[in-house]
């Protein structure tokens, strides 16, 4: 991890960790939106002011707008889809690319889990933010990865608390 910058933002002193790389689960996104007073939203709100810049692939991109236009999401989120199609086109401004070049499957029961492990691993992250943690702990160690919730990797961002 690198050098820590301080940004402040209403009542939070936002600690930037200079050299931290994270992936952004499916599921965080969902929960963005679904409840915008969440652990996740304030990570949307982060990626969307700069401060934290995900990374991400195609396929994962394509997973985000997936799931976030399935009814049940929709519906519960109060949102549009054209709403929703307008979130990710200005999310995928303030996100880092990453091509795939090398394909570590099978690693994980979840070929999906798969391609975020694998999103992870090609973008050198330093964590995986997710409510899937159960999911991915087998193979996690192998890769020198972090697994956080996204109430965890908040708490690190804004205190640069690690525990």
């Amino acid at each position: 991890m690198g050098s820590i910058t301080i940004f402040f933002n209403d009542t939070y002193y936002y600690y930037i960790i200079g050299n931290m790389k994270c992936v952004l689960d499916t599921n965080i996104l969902v929960a963005a939106i679904r409840s915008p007073q969440g652990a996740s939203s304030a990570l949307m709100k982060l990626t969307l002011s700069n401060k934290i810049k995900p990374l991400v692939s195609v396929p994962l991109f394509l997973e985000y707008e997936s799931v976030l236009l399935r009814p049940k999401h929709l519906e519960a989120s109060k949102l549009s889809r054209s709403q929703v199609l307008n979130f990710l086109d200005v999310l995928s401004d303030f996100v880092e690319p990453i091509e795939i070049f090398y394909l570590w499957r099978p690693q994980l029961k979840d070929i999906k889990d798969d391609m975020v492990l694998e999103l992870a691993v090609n973008g050198q992250a330093d964590v995986i933010v997710t409510f899937n943690t159960k999911d991915f702990k087998p193979t996690i160690d192998k890769f020198n990865l972090e697994l956080m919730l996204p109430n965890q990797f908040l708490k690190v961002i804004q205190h640069g608390d690690t525990e």
